[in-house]
């Protein structure tokens, strides 16, 4: 008989498929590495269980604790599920940007959600990161979680999603490209895969409003870059620890307009029901394509599922009122 012990052991060996009608304009072949077969629906799930095991092995989370985190929803979707398995409470903090459905996602998943105010500066007490912060320091038995400068985050898909793409791709890979939040799974994935080749282009997706583009071509944090943005789950208005720069080659910025429209030709063109930075990673690499050649193998990482955003990206009252389509 095969079968998992728990749904733990389901996350990973995500399959890896081939992109046809929005990619006909690109010269090479165009895959999508398929996270939405995780049991969470993200990619989150890979590094939300390995930060869980490493806080366990070296005594950070202690048995019948709580975690807590501040997240865009699908990292607290990954930690719920490692924490229902191993007996932990979770309180999870998002800004008020986030879609409805992710919180009531969390909330169906036994989660305790905080919602705090988007536009404020990082800093600001109110901010999601002070937030999640404080809680845990008045929490008993709590472990803050903080996903953004967590090591275990980049490792997790150094050990696993990178060496599935090199497999699942007979080591001919060219090109990597991921929107950027965390930076976990660019820097993981793109350490793994430069190892094996040096050659491999490793491209990150940015929105407009977020710093990386910016720090990474001049060094400068650039706070007039910082406004108010759509997208969900990429860029940022801080600089985590798991972005490493030197691995990236280079970024590309897609407009919140774009990622949406995109958003909803992945599920109408390719069948493939994703969300809002899937459609921002497919747009990216439409604007690269003079980077690749009809020998190049692209691989998009593909976040997390359409579900999340039925009341946004996929709800056209909702993409005229911000002008998105007609």
């Amino acid at each position: 008989m095969k079968y998992a012990n728990n749904i733990l052991e389901t996350i990973g060996n995500t399959p890896l498929i081939k992109i046809n009608k929005l990619a006909e304009e690109l010269p090479c072949l165009t895959l999508a590495k398929y996270e939405t077969f995780n049991p969470g629906n993200s990619v989150k799930d890979r590094m939300a269980l390995k930060m869980v095991e490493d806080a366990e092995a070296d005594g950070r989370l202690k048995p019948g604790g709580t975690i807590i985190e501040g997240t865009s929803g699908n990292t607290g979707m990954g930690l719920a599920l490692a924490a229902i398995v191993k007996g932990y409470k979770c309180v999870f903090v998002l800004s008020d940007k986030q879609s409805k459905e992710k919180m009531d996602i969390l909330r169906a998943v036994g989660a305790e959600v905080v919602v705090c105010p988007t536009d404020v500066e990082p800093d600001d007490p109110r901010s999601y990161y002070s937030v999640s912060k404080r809680l845990a320091e008045e929490t008993p038995n709590a472990w803050y979680v903080n996903q953004y400068d967590n090591p275990s985050n980049a490792i997790a898909h150094y050990e696993s999603t990178g060496p599935e793409i090199w497999e699942q791709t007979g080591g001919k890979v060219t090109h990597f490209i991921v929107g950027v939040g965390t930076g976990g799974t660019i820097s993981g994935v793109g350490k793994y895969l430069k190892e094996q080749n040096p050659d491999v282009k490793v491209w990150g997706i940015d929105t407009y409003g977020s710093v990386f583009k910016k720090y990474h071509e001049t060094g400068i944090f650039d706070e007039n870059e910082i406004y108010p943005y759509v997208t969900e789950g990429i860029g940022e208005d801080i600089l985590p620890k798991n972005v490493d720069f030197e691995i990236i080659d280079g970024f590309t910025k897609v407009t919140d307009k774009d990622a949406a429209v995109y958003t909803q030709l992945l599920a109408k063109e390719e069948g493939m029901f994703l969300g809002n930075s899937a459609g921002a990673a497919i747009k990216g690499a439409l604007q690269l394509k003079e980077h690749f050649t009809k020998d190049d193998v692209v691989v998009i990482l593909f976040h997390d599922h359409g579900s999340r955003y039925v009341g946004k990206m996929f709800n056209d009252e909702w993409m005229k009122e911000k002008g998105y389509i007609d």
